[in-house]
């Protein structure tokens, strides 16, 4: 019953918090059973908890109960300051009637992070809501500035299997070059675009003061021939691009004649040098949008641009537009960029041990540190596609997720910062200790003895002379603190004691990698038992048992 006095406690405390004054044990009751239906059963017993919890709650001060709050559960008070999207969960799509095609494209240079997963959710999300294809495609056709990692092709699509948005399609641009040469083609006969053999700077004067360039005035023969001498190697790299044709006068200024294909001599990874003349961005992915039958198309506001100069490329090659949505940008407290390519230079540079390194914004990262993907559906889908931009806190995904896992987690010990506790007296030998506080799921028999570990923490709170209780096992009355020693005081349960916990003394070695730094103590030896699974570390938090090897490796989720 210890572990329900606590959730009690957390509970009563964040509604003192909330409303300024001691809250009413029906509130209580119906927070404590809304999170925890498996207590239902058991609201006998719990009332007379709730009842001794609030009574003694009433005898302290709004400033005592802020500070507990934020000792023992702080992730409740970041919940009262939390400001919800008024709009929450996906618009209807206009037109979306008769089925969808969505894509998401990314550039393959590292893994997804929590942008990436933002897009691959809403967008799948949107083809189960209306039917239709979800397609993944790769807009890979830059060899050099944002050169793909072949492994990140099958991180994406692994991702998107365990985010629950599996493609219906997957489309890898760099294969595709060659679809893309005669539509370049029709466009120059349809007078759309031209071969423009301008300096990059010299082009750059032209289009700041809208002015035509010389080359743009060229016939529809002369430009066919400069550009399949583009294709079979006669001009050399840098000495010409092909530009789409728009409006030297438009008032802003990156619309105007933008670059279409350029030559590039590097060696992609994936189709080596097979092709010498490269297709960016904004054609490709307008050529792909309409070769694949995309409806909607879903883009942060910030990319406005490239919608207004694809438009010129539909309208000289008489096509229809997809359907656009621009939505805000995201921003998470706890992380800064999430540029793939800022992150892969700072692993490459030994800042991060990985792709997975618990410090890193990925998906990979979350997997390991135990969120599930349904928190993260349920999350992303509920901040919608408005285009307001958002900062949130992680602490709101962990919310989410905590609902998750909670009751599926195991209890398990661990002592940070470990300090050998020495006992007189007729400590059991073991302890029996409840899996859950909540479920009924058996117990773990922990050995015990008259030679423990306690948190450094701890210790430094006590005083010779109180007694305190140790989780699940015994009373005990402090002797000293250097060295820490202490005397048997029962069994029995008292009402006020503090209540800290413990490890065995032949504890196995445990390492909890933390997104703000490391954890390393000792632990009971059923740890070991829970490897790929979440478990709580009581008084600690959730983590993931990664690796059972000693040391243990845990990555920790949250409070």
């Amino acid at each position: 019953m210890e572990e329900i006095r606590e959730l009690i406690e957390k509970y009563a405390l964040q509604n003192a918090v909330k409303y300024n004054a001691a809250p009413k044990a029906g509130a209580v009751m119906g927070k404590l059973m809304g999170e925890h239906p498996a207590l239902r059963s058991r609201a006998k017993e719990v009332s007379p908890l709730v009842a001794e919890v609030l009574g003694a709650l009433e005898k302290t001060s709004p400033e005592e109960w802020q500070k507990r709050l934020e000792a023992i559960a702080p992730e409740l008070l970041v919940q009262l300051s939390e400001k919800k999207e008024p709009d929450k969960g996906l618009p209807a799509l206009e037109g979306a009637e008769g089925g969808v095609v969505m894509r998401f494209a990314p550039n393959p240079n590292g893994p997804p992070t929590l942008g990436s997963a933002r897009g691959i959710i809403v967008n799948s999300e949107y083809v189960k809501k209306y039917g239709g294809k979800f397609i993944i495609r790769f807009d890979d056709t830059d060899p050099v500035k944002k050169r793909p990692m072949p492994e990140a092709y099958g991180w994406y699509l692994e991702d998107c299997r365990w985010l629950g948005a599996k493609p219906d399609m997957v489309i890898t641009a760099s294969e595709r070059v060659e679809q893309y040469y005669p539509i370049a083609e029709e466009l120059i006969r349809r007078g759309g675009a031209y071969v423009c053999g301008c300096a990059q700077a010299e082009f750059k004067e032209h289009k700041d003061r809208g002015i035509e360039c010389q080359h743009r005035g060229r016939s529809v023969e002369e430009n066919l021939d400069l550009w399949q001498r583009m294709l079979d190697g006669t001009v050399a790299e840098g000495e010409a691009v092909l530009r789409v044709k728009t409006d030297m006068h438009h008032k802003d200024p990156a619309i105007r004649d933008w670059p279409a294909f350029r030559i590039v001599t590097a060696p992609h990874p994936l189709v080596g040098d097979k092709y010498r003349v490269w297709p960016l961005l904004d054609f490709e992915s307008a050529v792909e949008d309409h070769l694949l039958g995309t409806t909607h198309i879903i883009r942060g506001k910030d990319l406005a641009d490239s919608g207004s100069r694809q438009r010129y490329l539909y309208e000289h090659l008489g096509w229809q537009y997809p359907r656009v949505i621009h939505w805000g940008r995201i921003k998470i407290h706890q992380f800064g960029s999430f540029s793939t390519s800022k992150l892969r230079k700072a692993i490459e540079a030994g800042e991060y041990s990985g792709w997975d390194d618990p410090r890193v914004p990925t998906v990979r990262a979350m997997r390991c540190r135990g969120i599930r993907a349904e928190a993260l559906r349920k999350f992303m889908i509920d901040l919608g596609v408005g285009e307001t931009d958002i900062s949130i806190s992680m602490d709101s995904i962990y919310a989410e997720n905590r609902k998750i896992i909670d009751p599926e987690a195991n209890r398990r010990f661990f002592v940070w910062e470990p300090v050998a506790l020495e006992i007189e007296g007729d400590v059991p030998a073991l302890a029996h200790a409840p899996l859950h506080p909540a479920i009924d799921r058996g117990v773990r028999e922990i050995p015990a003895g008259n030679r423990l570990f306690i948190c450094k923490s701890d210790l430094a709170g006590l005083k010779a002379g109180e007694g305190v209780r140790l989780k699940d096992l015994c009373n005990i009355e402090i002797i000293s603190t250097e060295p820490a020693r202490a005397r048997f005081a029962g069994k029995d349960v008292g009402k006020r004691t503090k209540i800290i916990h413990w490890a065995p003394a032949d504890g196995p070695k445990v390492r909890v990698l933390r997104p703000d730094g490391m954890d390393d103590g000792v632990g009971e030896a059923g740890i070991s038992q829970e490897l790929g699974r979440v478990v709580q570390f009581e008084r600690y938090g959730f983590v993931q048992v990664n690796s059972v090897s000693e040391p243990i490796v845990a990555y920790f989720a949250h409070r």
